[in-house]
């Protein structure tokens, strides 16, 4: 069972052998990036299956990093995506993935069949060759190199080096004079992006990043900082003061030459967030891919159920519950000792624990469908209701979980046993399910018989529960 952690600033060390070896080239899975904006998106964290798994909330939902393998295993990723579907299904929470690699979209897809795949152009990571930027070869960069060759004519004594704590006042101030003329923007999203970089200047070191400084004399005119992750740096800052006439480009330059020795391929100058100022430098820098960070959200059986079906057994018919019945149904959802052995206890979740109407137990019914958390059908026999069968705990690979509860009246009559096999029927024919599960407390001699009746075999027990399933070939 996943065990997930709120993410505090202290908890983002546990993260660093992970991101070290990342081969996603998605900036969100950097030190840097979590630290900066970690006001904003704060995510959860657990481990699992060799890996790191990140959920973050977002608009009142939660979305799921595609998982990180410490030793860079796939077969560890689709672990660990076992792991979350089980998570959700349990918590019945729905599965969202976000940050999930161009690489991984194929098999994500054909794990689910049917999904809803989206990738947000602002938010896609600028990735580019990092020879490149050291050297601004050839007529593509014709541009940057005129910048450079300008700023090194009217700036003969500029320099370029490392900065480490002891440059934090230095960095600071500068940061002061170039936040003067930035702030007059009013571009709130930039002015998050400078409060951040305020707040990571002291923890350069502790997260591994590295920083270097343009200077003009003993003038700082521009700095930028970022760290290694796999055969990339990303740069997380770069910030020059636009007086100075081709300090960005140089900037660039330098820091490509500093740090993108010893294996690097690319740099990696993360999204435009939209702005398109920023999108038409970036692009000016000619990058070699723009990487996609898909969202992918798999869609269950029960999803695309539009309204509850009519289900015809020989005796039975299963059907939505309607209000002329909210009597019987109120009688069969409100008698807490026989609910017991359906897993169920209305006051559970309640302030109060009056009881409440008739009408409130229907409604709690058909909120569950609205919400496509189950598929609750009424049993009626000649026209009378007999009790429920309900599907829900409707997973990721194509399963489900089914039961019955029946009114008192009911019970002897084989009812339990022939709506349990016409709703698995219907779950394979109409649904498409490849597995419908069940459980019955071990000491509920009735109920497993009932689901050995309709054809389920049983497939295991604890201490509490017998366990059964049936398949479209048993």
């Amino acid at each position: 069972m996943l065990q997930f952690k709120h993410t505090e600033i202290e908890d983002l060390g546990q993260f660093k052998p992970y991101f070290a070896v990342q081969n996603t080239h998605i900036g969100d899975y950097s030190l840097g990036f979590q630290f900066m904006w970690h006001k904003y998106l704060a995510p959860d964290f657990a481990f699992t299956d060799g890996c790191l798994v990140l959920r973050e909330l977002f608009a009142g939902k939660y979305y799921f990093y595609y998982p990180l393998s410490l030793a860079g295993d796939g077969a560890e990723e689709e672990r660990a995506i076992s792991s979350i579907e089980k998570f959700c299904r349990d918590g019945d929470i729905r599965l969202r993935f976000t940050n999930v690699p161009r690489r991984a979209l194929p098999a994500l897809v054909l794990r689910y069949g049917d999904v809803s795949v989206t990738d947000n152009r602002r938010w896609r990571d600028y990735l580019y060759d990092a020879d490149a930027f050291r050297l601004y070869p050839g007529g593509k960069y014709a541009g940057q190199r005129n910048h450079v060759n300008k700023f090194r004519k009217a700036y003969p004594d500029w320099s370029f080096r490392a900065c480490g704590k002891d440059d934090l006042p230095l960095l600071t101030d500068f940061l002061s004079e170039y936040a003067e003329a930035q702030r007059n923007k009013h571009n709130y999203l930039a002015d998050e992006e400078l409060d951040e970089v305020y707040a990571v200047l002291p923890k350069f070191e502790e997260l591994g990043m590295f920083c270097g400084g343009l200077f003009v004399g003993n003038k700082l005119v521009g700095f930028s900082a970022g760290e290694r992750c796999g055969d990339m740096v990303l740069v997380h800052i770069e910030k020059a003061l636009r007086s100075f006439e081709g300090a960005y480009p140089m900037l660039a330059q330098q820091f490509a030459l500093a740090f993108c020795g010893n294996g690097v391929r690319f740099l990696n100058r993360m999204d435009d967030a939209g702005d398109m100022g920023l999108r038409k430098s970036k692009l000016q820098y000619g990058p070699c891919e723009l990487v996609d960070k898909y969202n992918v959200i798999p869609a269950r059986a029960i999803d695309n159920v539009s309204h509850l079906p009519t289900v015809h057994t020989e005796r039975l018919v299963l059907a939505p519950v309607e209000k002329k019945d909210e009597e019987r149904y109120f009688r069969l959802a409100s008698d807490v000792e026989r609910n017991r052995y359906w897993g169920y206890d209305w006051r559970e979740g309640r302030t109060s624990k009056r009881m409440p109407s008739a009408a409130w137990f229907l409604k709690c019914a058909r909120e569950d469908f609205r919400h496509r958390l189950e598929m609750p059908l009424g049993i009626f026999f000649e026209g009378e209701l007999m009790g429920e069968a309900v599907l829900h705990r409707f997973g990721y690979a194509s399963e489900a979980e089914i039961g019955v509860r029946l009114l008192p009246e009911a019970e002897g009559k084989g009812y339990a046993r022939e709506a349990l096999r016409g709703l698995t029927d219907y779950a394979f024919s109409k649904l498409g399910l490849g597995r419908v599960e069940a459980k019955c407390f071990r000491e509920n001699t009735r109920s497993r018989a009932a689901l050995e009746g309709a054809g389920m075999r049983a497939c295991g027990e604890d201490g509490i529960f017998s366990y059964f399933v049936r398949t479209p070939e048993m």
